[in-house]
Parts: C-alpha cells; structure tokens; sequence
C-alpha cells in the first residue's frame, strides 16, 4: 500500500467510529421551547431535551414544564433568551442565575449541563464551567444533536443518518 492508501484507510476508520459513537451516545435536541415549533416525531427519538428558559421575553410555565417532564427525558439549559452570539458576549452572574431561577422554578431542580445558544462562547462566560457542565464543540461532534425548527448547521433528515 502507497502512504496516500494509508491515509485514506485511516480517515474511513475515523468516520466509522465517529458514526458509532454518535450511534450509541443519548441523542440531543436544542430549542426546546413553548414557542418553537418542535416536531413530535423528534421530541419522542431523542434522550436530551435542551431547554430555552426565556425565549422572545416570555419565560416557559409550569404547564408546559410538566408536559415536557411527563416525557421522562433528560432535561439540559439552552442559553438563557437564545438570543444570536448570546454567550459570545460577556455575561453577568445575574443574567446566568436568572436563566437558572427559571429553569429551577419551572422544572423543579437546577440543570446540571448548559449548551450556550449557537455555541457561541466568549472566554470571559469561563465562569459558568465553575458552576455546570458546559457542552459546546465537542458535545455537538459525539452526540447526535437535531434542532426544533431544523435550523443547525446540517438538517436533521443529516443527523438521523450520521
């Protein structure tokens, strides 16, 4: 074998394990909010729920907290509005801590994981790391991760087959 057919082989078993890793690990899905249109079919395949707490300045309720918690999946924080680059900027504790209140308040225990809202990350939000576990590029390469209104970067028809 040629140095180049070495390098091809490498690279097809790395895609095949990236696939069987995503195959295996608890699937996701971001923008999970009263006021996203999710599709059904979706919210049933998937382990992870992501949560926008506050989402067009309207916090999520109790009712809907409950018909999402009946649905016996894991429950994560999506950004705190999900509003564009929202943790590429600089953000205070308040406004995290108000993200937090109102998830807590409206599920009934804090979240343990946070996916900031299209990933966007500023060095300075390293505080948050101290406080949960924050999943960003990484999370996104190893978990099959869809979108409520199928607005990622690849479709979720994408994801579903990889």
């Amino acid at each position: 074998m040629k140095i180049w057919q070495y390098g091809l082989l490498g690279i097809g078993i790395l895609i095949l394990a990236l696939f069987l890793v995503r195959l295996v690990l608890p699937s996701q899905i971001d923008d999970v909010s009263p006021r996203i249109s999710c599709d059904e079919d979706l919210l049933e395949l998937v382990d992870v729920y992501y949560v926008i707490p506050k989402f067009d300045g309207i916090a999520i309720d109790a009712e809907w907290c409950d018909e999402i918690l009946a649905r016996n999946k894991d429950i994560a924080m999506h950004g705190v509005t999900h509003e564009y680059k929202e943790f590429g900027a600089v953000r205070s504790v308040e406004y995290f801590a108000e993200g937090v209140d109102i998830f807590e308040g409206c599920f009934g225990f804090a979240p343990e994981r946070f996916k900031p809202g299209n990933l966007e990350w500023s060095d300075e939000n390293d505080w948050i790391r101290d406080e949960i576990e924050v999943d960003i590029l990484w999370n996104q390469i190893f978990h099959k991760v869809y979108h409520c209104s199928d607005t990622g970067r690849f479709p979720n028809w994408l994801i579903r087959v990889f």
